[in-house]
């Protein structure tokens, strides 16, 4: 194989990557919409619902989320505080840092990422076993 059709094979299977991830997310908003959220929406709280502490409440600073759900800090703020606005989480400070901001979801967050976490996953096996 020439190293332009090695190329051409790179750039080809970069732009199918980009294709299913474009069309996965359109898939997975369509999906989430009725329930008043969008993909990187659920991303947060499904972060958020994940490995809770002994008492059921875990929270992750900012910086972890960030690095878990791939949005610029401050895409990644105002979509906290959209969800803050919905009582769907809560932020406080740090214990630990007090520069820092720790985010929870609350009980109703954790009830909807519960209902519409099957949706999301049927979507996501429905795109990515093809």
């Amino acid at each position: 194989m020439s190293a332009k059709d090695s190329e051409r094979t790179l750039v080809e299977q970069w732009r199918g990557i980009l294709t299913l991830h474009a069309r996965t997310q359109c898939e997975l908003d369509r999906a989430l919409h009725g329930h008043g959220l969008c993909a990187s929406d659920f991303e947060v709280l499904d972060v958020l619902a994940g490995d809770p502490s002994p008492d059921g409440h875990r929270a992750y600073r900012v910086q972890e989320i960030s690095e878990r759900v791939h949005l610029s800090q401050s895409a990644l703020s105002r979509l906290i505080g959209r969800l803050e606005k919905d009582g769907l989480v809560e932020r406080a400070m740090c214990p630990e840092d007090r520069r820092g901001v720790s985010v929870a979801l609350t009980p109703k967050g954790r009830a909807l990422h519960g209902e519409v976490r099957p949706a999301q996953r049927a979507v996501l096996a429905r795109m990515l076993t093809d």
